[in-house]
């Protein structure tokens, strides 16, 4: 498992505002068949984050907010952990596990231009397997 971040990343980022609400990113979560999105700095002190299935649930669905009441900015978990496009997959396998994370952002610079998600992972595994 000698390949790097920049080969197997996911580079079709979907996005979302932090002032946009939570019933943007269900429609927008439902409309692409995803499960998080990064939620993009508006200026320059501001952080990446992401807002995922999970968030929503335990922090709107569950306690019965109505989503088009609350931003995305209220529950969205920051800052997102990131790894240079240079990383080695080891390394990201031990940022999920020891963080009990289900996706690692990829960056150029400052810059988010990918993600690697689990499933992105397990198509990696299986693609090598089949190989041997």
């Amino acid at each position: 498992m000698n390949k790097k971040a920049k080969e197997i990343m996911n580079t079709k980022l979907e996005t979302i505002s932090p002032n946009a609400t939570v019933y943007d990113a269900i429609e927008k979560l439902i409309d692409k068949r995803i499960r998080s999105l990064l939620v993009v700095p508006e200026n320059n002190e501001d952080e990446y984050g992401v807002v995922t299935i999970r968030n929503i649930i335990f922090n709107v669905i569950i306690p019965e907010i109505d989503p088009k009441n609350i931003k995305i900015k209220e529950i969205a978990s920051r800052p997102v952990i990131a790894v240079s496009k240079d990383t080695h997959i080891n390394e990201i396998y031990f940022l999920m596990k020891t963080n009990n994370i289900a996706r690692v952002f990829v960056k150029e610079d400052e810059r988010i231009i990918g993600v690697i998600s689990f499933f992105d992972l397990l198509n990696y595994i299986l693609v090598e397997k089949a190989k041997s």
